[in-house]
């Protein structure tokens, strides 16, 4: 089987848990959406859907932690902007049907592997948006707790925003965290 039909059907499945969390991805939808032919569910994926979630979620943080990388040594407050364009890009460009795929099988995958797994993926997102602080000049301290606050305050924003079909939270959301962020460069400023 080719490795396009994997590809697909991972695709398939990050879009599907996006828009509609851990319940809606069954195998059948993956096919319907990816194309791919009913035996390369089982060729690619023999541990079944779990081991297909599972893939999709490395898939997309290693995606989006690629798009955050080009962002080092950046202002806090440019890595914030940034951080915020993308994910209301995402909402205007599928008229607020995608949210996040990791926070979707947090919210519905139930205890086990892939909860644990969304919990891994998080924690290293947060270390990444840290990272990315800190080589923007931000203390440690200060970075964690942006990063953190980024990470949490901009998924809900998200949620509340598809579920509202408007802007009005997020667009308050980011606005608190662009002050925030810029906080920290002022603070920065004043201890040199």
């Amino acid at each position: 089987m080719p490795s396009d039909a994997r590809a697909a059907m991972i695709d398939a499945a990050i879009r599907i848990l996006a828009e509609d969390g851990y319940q809606a991805t069954s195998f059948t939808e993956v096919l319907a959406r990816s194309g791919a032919p009913r035996g390369s569910i089982y060729h690619h994926f023999p541990g079944g859907k779990d081991e297909l979630i599972a893939a999709a979620l490395d898939v997309q943080i290693a995606r989006t932690f690629d798009r955050l990388g080009t962002l080092s040594g950046q202002d806090p407050v440019i890595v914030v902007q940034a951080f915020l364009d993308g994910w209301r890009r995402g909402l205007e460009l599928t008229d607020f049907a995608v949210g996040c795929s990791l926070l979707a099988v947090t919210t519905s995958a139930g205890p086990g592997e892939l909860r644990a797994k969304a919990g891994v993926l998080f924690r290293d997102w947060r270390a990444l948006l840290a990272r990315l602080l800190r080589d923007g000049g931000a203390d440690p301290a200060s970075a964690a707790a942006l990063a953190a606050q980024l990470l949490a305050a901009t998924e809900g924003a998200v949620a509340i925003s598809r579920a509202e079909r408007s802007f009005e939270a997020y667009d308050l959301v980011a606005a608190q965290l662009l002050r925030d962020a810029a906080t920290l460069t002022a603070d920065r400023r004043a201890a040199d």
